[in-house]
């Protein structure tokens, strides 16, 4: 336990593949939790490890020194914070907010400043590193917010995670996390594309993927989905209609600022083809089975 997070108290809310990690962690780190989530059963969960089920976000955040938010999209986030029986209106003791989803950075910066006009330090700070780094407090934490929010907010952070960077003012957060999905969707693009093309010419793809890693096409990508494209096995890690959100929100900020993004355009139109096909709640890997179809292989 560090001095910095001895006897502190976060009010978490979120325990879905990520959060449930990454609120076990805090627990490690010698740090009481309030938990709530919409299913009472990830509750339960977390109580039986220790931490206080609490009836409400609002209920998570009373006493505490910090409230975290880890929710799938926006406005989950802004019914949290901004609801009636909220966070603005019913804040932690310890005024800070910190909110760990990925969403729009429109939306941060609205909750930013309403949150400072209360006196409340508001910090986004997405995360990188999937359910893996969630488990093993190793996610890569991109924080938007002032100075002294992200100071306050750093003891937290590096009970998650090993590499946590302050970027930049409210919203900058989910910017650099919106960056991040955008080359994570075209490198699983690229790696669907050199696994289709090596299917058809006859080459195990088995080999192809080992040497591929061995030379300047290696990635986390292919480390780590690779072997699921080939095995055909879809099962969900980080799924492909979460991906689809941060691909959404990707095209939302490039129209916004008028900045083209031609491969991310088509890499979001693929896993639309996969969300049409069911493959939703799927794993990343199952962006395969979109060229599955494409090439007349019969999909498993």
């Amino acid at each position: 336990m560090s001095q910095s997070t001895a006897l502190r108290t976060v009010g978490f809310i979120g325990l879905g593949t990520m959060g449930r990690e990454m609120a076990q962690n805090l627990m490690k780190a010698g740090i009481a939790l309030r938990v709530f989530d919409v299913r009472r059963e990830a509750v339960t969960e977390l109580a039986a490890l220790g931490a206080h089920a609490a009836r409400s976000a609002a209920d998570a955040a009373q006493g505490a020194d910090v409230a975290i938010t880890m929710l799938p999209n926006t406005p989950d986030v802004e019914a949290v914070v901004l609801g009636d029986v909220g966070l603005l209106a019913h804040p932690p003791t310890g005024r800070l907010i910190i909110d760990m989803s990925t969403i729009a950075p429109a939306a941060e910066r609205r909750m930013h400043a309403l949150c400072a006009a209360q006196h409340i330090d508001f910090v986004d700070a997405p995360v990188s590193g999937g359910p893996l780094g969630a488990k093993n407090a190793t996610l890569t934490i991109m924080a938007g917010g002032t100075v002294q929010a992200f100071e306050r907010a750093l003891p937290f952070f590096e009970a998650m995670g090993t590499t946590v960077t302050h970027v930049g003012a409210s919203g900058a957060g989910q910017t650099v996390k919106l960056c991040n999905q955008l080359i994570c969707g075209i490198n699983i693009q690229a790696i669907c594309e050199a696994l289709a093309l090596g299917r058809a010419s006859g080459v195990d793809l088995k080999h192809l993927r080992e040497v591929l890693m061995g030379g300047s096409a290696a990635s986390w990508m292919m480390d780590k989905l690779g072997p699921a494209m080939i095995d055909g096995d879809a099962s969900a890690g980080f799924r492909i209609d979460l991906m689809l959100k941060d691909l959404r929100l990707v095209q939302e900020q490039s129209h916004t600022l008028n900045v083209p993004l031609p491969a991310s355009a088509l890499v979001t139109n693929q896993y639309l083809d996969a969300v049409a096909h069911g493959e939703g709640r799927n794993g990343n890997q199952a962006l395969f089975r979109v060229y599955d179809r494409m090439t007349g292989h019969s999909v498993s």
